[in-house]
Formats: structure tokens, C-alpha cells, sequence
């Protein structure tokens, strides 16, 4: 809320908050994708505007504070923001001085490691799979929480999910939240029935501090450590190091002044003539076309994945090993050390060991060949750009679009909302309940796995798989029934894949309506009175490294958007990181550009 009132010009003085800003913006859910510069009080527009037109800085903050900083506030990405601010609050603070003996090189250093989308990415990296991990897993959902109105009828069914969420996750019994906040917590547990609202929140509020406590006193100081150790293996890491040895050196070092350094002034970059008239959704098609085929060119990179019950009491199940590419769902579960019983991709598909496949199940093989979502290579060289020859339309990209949407704040659920469209709205949120089971259910390794797909399983179950629902649903009956078969047991089904399609065909085309109304608005803002038809201008159309430069900007966007949203498995950490940790300007783009850079 404190965000949200804030005025736009203000917000994009502080780096952090552009760093999350920015990838927010190149989701590529939304028409309009820019990004600011703010070393140069530069914003890139893509697309970009007609040359003719002389767009003001003041209409985009207007544009960007009613039609995407509401949006912001309600995604993942906010609350990882809050986050970041308050772990750089406390590592700026005398308090850690006091406490960890921290020099003022030692804040610096760690300020650098922790900032940004990129560098929470990589915190949460270094956590993975400890008692940390499911502290900030705790924070995030109760900073959620505590941000929602339940005196709104729309908000409190929503903050009694969270509720009941947490009370199968982190607040049941042996819990690591449940053991750090033993004393505060027992009231909650000991409650037959959902206490009443304001006493949940209390306690929940002190349970969080008390987490937030831990994370900054315990966690960041092992991360410090770690980052200090890697980096010194790290050649391209060495300059960053060599300047934190000689602020070590000089006990009296003053910081550069901050807030007080005179801002560049804010500019919009003038087009250098664009052909045509102003529409994201031809520009959102050229992108994929060159994603597309460029994957359509490369050898499917392959991860094989084992799935398996989530440890637990008793007996332990038999596994069954799936092999699916790892950025097939947005997710990365860990590759497993074993062979694959089955095999994904090529002409061979989905295969099911040990029973003949039916014509059904060779239609799914199709489906999850379709639902491949590989990156291009970063080692792409410009001569290896394929030509962008065979049109693309709106559905073969919104899979994509969708995926984003999750991390985006929901601006296409609001716009269907709008439009009452219920029954598109209920299917939309089925698809990404859909999509959030699904690394759940294929990375037995995430905390509280096995608790979670069982809880969302049930959930997807109750909310559009029973009777009274599944007839209103417009979707094979066959496919609902499957649905229900697996997802009431809490186990993967390839039928989540058709599911989605079928999904996909009936939003298709207002999809594109919501791009058309996102263009229409954006260009209220840019350009009065371009209701009327514009000429077209001569021009050059965007390149192909122009435009492969965009796919990957965006691209970076969504992985990092979700990793942190929880429907990308976090990567291990490895050279990589520092490499992009070195590249990394929180001035000059950012976490989604420093990959780019190394590129270049």
C-alpha cells in the first residue's frame, strides 16, 4: 500500500526499485514493455512509438502509475522488493554493525550480492533446501496476508487460503516457523477453528517479525560468507573484491553521496523511424517467431527428473521417473542421477513403461512436446539468428503470456473481470492452479511438497472438478474426469497438459482483445487523439538482433520472475551467478540486462 501511494517520480530514484520494477515491466504478458536507464533518465520503449510523435516523460509515469504499478503491487515481485529494502535496512543498519562487527566495506559488499530481482534470486538460491528457506517462504505469504482487506468479501476468501495454506505448511507441528516461534505460535495451533481475524493477524504479524529477526541475523550472515569465498574463485569477480579491499583498507571511507547527486533528466529515447502504425501484439508475434524458431533449430535440451512421494511417515512408495525438459513448465525440479524409465522428446514423446499407449495418450505425447518451452542458447551468435519466416499467431505465444501473468499481478484476470467474463475468468484461474501444481507435484526436493500437492490438488478438485462445476466448465468431459482421477490423490497426469490447451483456445482471442485495450490506453497517454489513423511513416523495422535482444530481456524477466514467484525451481548456484553478480548494474538495466552483457 505504502507503494502504491507513492508518486511514480519518486519510486524510480531508488535503484532497488527499479532493478524489480524493470523486470516486472518485460513480462511478456503486457503490450507495452519498457525499460528504464536511470544512470541516463532513459526509458526504451518497445514498441516503440512513431517517429513523428513526441512522447512525454510525464504521460509514461501517469500511464505507468494507473496501469502498472497496481498490478506491481500485487505480484510476487513486490513483496520481494519489501523484502530486499528491509534485509538492506538492516545490513545499512549499526545495529548489524554492532552485532556481526560489520565494516563498512562489508555492508557494501553484501549491498551488492542482495540487491535487485537477481541478487534475491540468488539469496534464495543459497538457502535452498534449509530452515531458511522456509522462513522467507513464511514471510512472503504472510506479508500476502497482512496486505489484504478482509472486510472485502473479494479479499477474505482469499486471506483464509492463505490461513488454511500456512496451517498445512509452515504451521503445522515440527515446522522450523512453528520451533523458532514456539511461545507465539501455540495460541494459533491450539485453535480448533480459525480464530478471529484480527487475533490471527496479530500473531502472524509477530511470528513474522520474529522470522524476518532470524533471516537477518543468522542467514545473511552465512550468505556473506559464501559470497566472499566464491568470489575470490571468481576472476571476473576480482575487480568487485579489489574495490572492496580498499574500502577496507581506508577506516574513514566516506560513501559516495546518494539521493543528493543531481538525477539525469528524464527522457523517453526518440524512434529512429518506425514503419506502420503502433501495435504490441505484430510486435509481440515477431518476438516469438524468432524464440520459436530458434528453439525449433536447436537440439531439445533434456533433464531428467525423478518424481516420487515426498518423504513422510511409513513405508516408502515406488518412484516413477518422468523425463521432461526443464523449462517445460516453468519449472526446474533437480536432475535426478538416475536414468530415465521414459523418454521426452524427439518422435519419441511421452512414453508410459510397461502398458501399450493409447490414441488418447499419443495425443497427450503431442501436447507435451507442444508444451516445450526451451530458452535460446546464450552462445547464439548473431549468424545463427534464424530468419523470422513463417507468421506466428496469438495462441502459439500465450502459453507464455499466461505463465507471466502469474508473476504480473493478474492484469489479464482484471481485464476479463472487467469485461464479466465469469465462466474465462474461472477457467483462467484454473490454469494457473494448473500451472502452480505442477513443480509441486514433479520436485519431491521443495519444502513441503508433499503437504502442498495434496492442498492444491484438493483445491483444484473442490473449486472446478465437482459435479456442481464440472458441467459449467466448457471443456472435454474426458479431460475433467482425468483431471479429477489424479489431481484428488495429489499425483502429476499429462491430462494437465490438455487441460491448459483447451484452456488456451477458449482465452485466445480475448487475449488479444486485453492487448488491444492495453494499446488503446497506453496510447490515451502517449499520443492524444491517435484514435485516428496515423500515417505510416517510413522506416526501418526492428533487426534481428534487435529483436533477439528483446526475446531475451524478456525471457530473463520470466525466469527470474519465476524463480522467485515458486513455479520455476531455483537453480543450484554455480559460476554463473558470480559472473552476472560482476555483470550486474543496478544503474544500467539491471538483473534482466546483465545477461545480455555477458553476451556481448
Amino acid at each position: 500500500a505504502s507503494i502504491a501511494s507513492m508518486d511514480m517520480g519518486l519510486l524510480l530514484r531508488d535503484h532497488v526499485f527499479v532493478d524489480f520494477f524493470n523486470t516486472f515491466l518485460n513480462l511478456p504478458v503486457f503490450g507495452q514493455t519498457p525499460i528504464y536507464i536511470s544512470a541516463m533518465g532513459r526509458w526504451y520503449l518497445w514498441p516503440e512509438l512513431q517517429s513523428h510523435l513526441d512522447p512525454s516523460p510525464a504521460a509514461l509515469l501517469a500511464w505507468l502509475e494507473k496501469h502498472r504499478l497496481p498490478h506491481f503491487c500485487k505480484s510476487n515481485l513486490c513483496l520481494h522488493l519489501i523484502l530486499c529494502q528491509k534485509l538492506l535496512g538492516f545490513i545499512r543498519s549499526g545495529e548489524a554493525a554492532e552485532l556481526l562487527n560489520w565494516q563498512s566495506a562489508d555492508q557494501w559488499l553484501l549491498e551488492r550480492c542482495i540487491s535487485g530481482s537477481h541478487g534475491m534470486q540468488h539469496f534464495r538460491a543459497f538457502i535452498q533446501g534449509t530452515a531458511g528457506e522456509e522462513l522467507i517462504d513464511f514471510w512472503i505469504i504472510t506479508e500476502r496476508l497482512l496486505g489484504l482487506d478482509e472486510s472485502d468479501g473479494s479479499q477474505r476468501d482469499l486471506f483464509l487460503s492463505l490461513v488454511h495454506r500456512l496451517r498445512a505448511t509452515h504451521l503445522r507441528e515440527g515446522s522450523c516457523v512453528i520451533t523458532l516461534c514456539t511461545t507465539i505460535a501455540g495460541s494459533l495451533l491450539k485453535a480448533k477453528h480459525i480464530q478471529s481475524i484480527s487475533t490471527t493477524r496479530e500473531i502472524l504479524s509477530k511470528m513474522q517479525e520474529q522470522a524476518l529477526f532470524m533471516i537477518q541475523s543468522y542467514w545473511l550472515p552465512k550468505f556473506f560468507m559464501h559470497c566472499k569465498m566464491e568470489m575470490e574463485e571468481e576472476e571476473s569477480c576480482q575487480p568487485l573484491l579489489q574495490e572492496y579491499q580498499e574500502r577496507l583498507s581506508q577506516a574513514s571511507w566516506q560513501e559516495p553521496p546518494g539521493l543528493s547527486e543531481p538525477f539525469p533528466t528524464m527522457h523517453i529515447k526518440r524512434s529512429q523511424g518506425v514503419s506502420g502504425p503502433y501495435c504490441s501484439p505484430k510486435a509481440k508475434a515477431e518476438i516469438w517467431a524468432l524464440v520459436k524458431e530458434g528453439r525449433d533449430t536447436q537440439e531439445l535440451k533434456m533433464a531428467t527428473f525423478q518424481v516420487k512421494p515426498e518423504r513422510q511417515p511409513g513405508p516408502a512408495g515406488s518412484t516413477e521417473e518422468l523425463c521432461l525438459d526443464k523449462d517445460a513448465l516453468g519449472s526446474i525440479p533437480q536432475q535426478s542421477e538416475h536414468p530415465a524409465n521414459t523418454t521426452f522428446g524427439g518422435n519419441q514423446g511421452v512414453t508410459f513403461p510397461g502398458r501399450p499407449q493409447s490414441c488418447a495418450e499419443q495425443d497427450l505425447e503431442n501436447l507435451c512436446k507442444e508444451k516445450i518451452f526451451s530458452d535460446l542458447l546464450p552462445s547464439a551468435s548473431f549468424a545463427q539468428l534464424p530468419s523470422l519466416k513463417k507468421p506466428v499467431k496469438t495462441l502459439d505465444f500465450l502459453p507464455w503470456a499466461l505463465s507471466a501473468e502469474a508473476c504480473a499481478g493478474r492484469p489479464f484476470r482484471d481485464f476479463l473481470q472487467c469485461q464479466n467474463r465469469s465462466m474465462e475468468t474461472h477457467l483462467l484461474d484454473l490454469w494457473h492452479d494448473l500451472e502452480e501444481f505442477l513443480p509441486v507435484v514433479l520436485d519431491s526436493s521443495r519444502e513441503n511438497s508433499f503437504f502442498l500437492r495434496h492442498l492444491i490438488g484438493e483445491k483444484i478438485c473442490k473449486t472446478y472438478l465437482e459435479e456442481d462445476s464440472i458441467e459449467k466448465l466448457p471443456l472435454e468431459t474426458r479431460t475433467l474426469m482425468s483431471l479429477w482421477n489424479h489431481l484428488i490423490c495429489g499425483e502429476f497426469s499429462p491430462w494437465i497438459f490438455r487441460a491448459q490447451k483447451e484452456i488456451c483456445k477458449l482465452l485466445c482471442c480475448l487475449y488479444e482483445e486485453f492487448l488491444a485495450d492495453d494499446d488503446r490506453t497506453f496510447l490515451q497517454f502517449m499520443a492524444p487523439g491517435s484514435d485516428v489513423p496515423m500515417p505510416k511513416v517510413p522506416g526501418r523495422a526492428a533487426g534481428r538482433w534487435e529483436h533477439f535482444h528483446l526475446s531475451q530481456r524478456m525471457n530473463q524477466s520470466l525466469k527470474l520472475s519465476q524463480a522467485l514467484h515458486g513455479t520455476r525451481s531455483l537453480e543450484g548456484i554455480s559460476s554463473k551467478h558470480w559472473q552476472l553478480l560482476a555483470a550486474r548494474d543496478l544503474q544500467k538495466g539491471g538483473s534482466i540486462q546483465a545477461e545480455m552483457k555477458l553476451l556481448l
